[in-house]
């Protein structure tokens, strides 16, 4: 049996995160979307500080103009630790500044996305991105065995 792959969303807003859902469910991506509203919160059920011993995610979405913890902040600390290294990140952010796509390059995200605006560019933009990481990429064998 196939294990159900797992989608971590950091965002912060509601819309975003609603619009998010509704293109994976479009493009019938039914996999589980686990949302982090904030950097804390991510980084809470990433690095598992309580020991509550879930699953990895498969795929990270990180938006960077969160509250508490911004997104380079989370990616930063996710590189710095063994255990999600390897995790593909996908930064997916409305910033249009190039100092924050270099930043998060730098800090080892594995692609870079700007927000669509229009609904239908949004839509197909998750529904490609999610097609390529859970569907066609092949992950680090050390990463796919968490």
């Amino acid at each position: 049996m196939l294990n159900k792959m797992i989608i971590l969303l950091v965002e912060d807003n509601p819309d975003d995160e609603e619009l998010t859902r509704i293109a994976f469910q479009e493009s019938k991506l039914l996999n589980e979307v686990v949302v982090a509203r904030d950097g804390a919160e991510a980084l809470d059920y990433l690095l598992d500080p309580q020991g509550k011993g879930h699953a990895l995610p498969n795929l990270i979405l990180l938006d960077l103009k969160l509250p508490k913890v911004d997104g380079l902040e989370v990616l930063k600390r996710l590189r710095e630790e063994q255990r999600t290294r390897l995790l593909p990140v996908v930064v997916l952010t409305t910033s249009k500044e190039e100092s924050d796509m270099i930043n998060s390059y730098n800090l080892g995200c594995n692609s870079y996305i700007r927000k669509p605006v229009v609904f239908t560019d949004f839509i197909d933009a998750v529904r490609q991105l999610g097609m390529y990481w859970l569907m066609l990429n092949e992950p680090p064998p050390a990463w796919s065995s968490n």
